[in-house]
């Protein structure tokens, strides 16, 4: 299998950053060399809004949502959004998808926190509609939870058959979903053992089409320092300090093992992580 170069993304913490910041911060990120810039969909920062701004303020930048969550939204509507963003961007959108896991954010917007499996089906049904939204002219479906009749499919987006699709999870029924139908999967795990497992259902479902796929990986946890530390396994929920040539060591393993090459950063991370991005973006 020829392994996909090395590719970056910033998810950003800002909460109310001015229009100067933010811009700035965007600009940053795409002078230093990484790929993306995605916003969580659960911080009070409007996720669209601020992948425009971000996109009208950049030329190479790709922008993303971390990720919306499916019942915040029509996902007829979304589709539209984002089909309109990629269009004005020149196809510089990425479109990460997940059913929400927060029960307190459904909460505070008075939507129902369902049970794992109807937050599912839905999911499931409104990515049908997405979908079909790019490749169709005209949308119809009819499911257990969503209903379209005659939506025009347009506008068309700039990139075809639609803007990359991300979606990450721990979940088996999830991770298969995302592998038939997901051009971005970033599987959950803890520990080697169950990653190997959660890449061994992806394998499973993708079939012929898993050599399409780009593999993810947040690595939000690791930091850039001068003093030697072990390198891997990363800890979960702690910080780990490595060298450079400890963290090229690592993500080169990262993608020679499990095929990972798109790796998730936050925001505090991009300026300490960027003589890696030197090393390694693009190979």
């Amino acid at each position: 299998m020829i392994k996909k170069p090395f590719r970056f993304g910033i998810v950003t913490d800002s909460v109310n950053p001015s229009r100067s910041a933010w811009i700035s911060l965007a600009q940053r990120a795409e002078e230093l060399g990484y790929a993306t810039l995605h916003l969580p969909d659960s911080t009070p920062t409007a996720s669209l809004t601020s992948m425009a701004i971000a996109a009208a303020s950049t030329t190479t930048l790709r922008v993303g949502s971390f990720v919306f969550v499916n019942d915040y939204r029509n996902p007829a509507l979304l589709a539209r959004e984002i089909a309109t963003l990629d269009r004005l961007s020149e196809g510089r959108v990425e479109l990460g998808l997940g059913a929400g896991n927060w029960p307190l954010d459904f909460q505070q917007l008075g939507i129902p926190f369902e049970k794992a499996g109807v937050r599912f089906s839905r999911f499931e049904e409104a990515l049908s509609i997405i979908k079909a939204f790019f490749s169709s002219e005209v949308v119809n479906f009819s499911g257990k939870y969503y209903a379209v009749k005659d939506l025009q499919g347009c506008p068309n987006s700039l990139q075809h058959p639609h803007p990359p699709i991300f979606i990450g999870s721990g979940g088996r029924r999830m991770l298969t979903l995302a592998a038939r139908e997901a051009d971005i999967i970033a599987p959950i795990a803890q520990g080697p053992q169950e990653l190997e497992e959660k890449l061994g259902w992806i394998w499973e479902a993708a079939g012929e089409r898993f050599e399409q796929l780009t593999l993810s990986q947040s690595i939000f946890n690791l930091e850039l320092t001068d003093s030697p530390a072990a390198a891997s396994p990363l800890p979960q929920g702690e910080s780990l300090s490595m060298t450079e040539e400890q963290v090229v060591a690592y993500l080169e393993e990262q993608r020679e093992k499990y095929d990972f090459s798109y790796f998730y950063l936050r925001e505090k991370q991009m300026e300490n992580f960027a003589p890696v991005l030197t090393r390694l973006n693009g190979k």
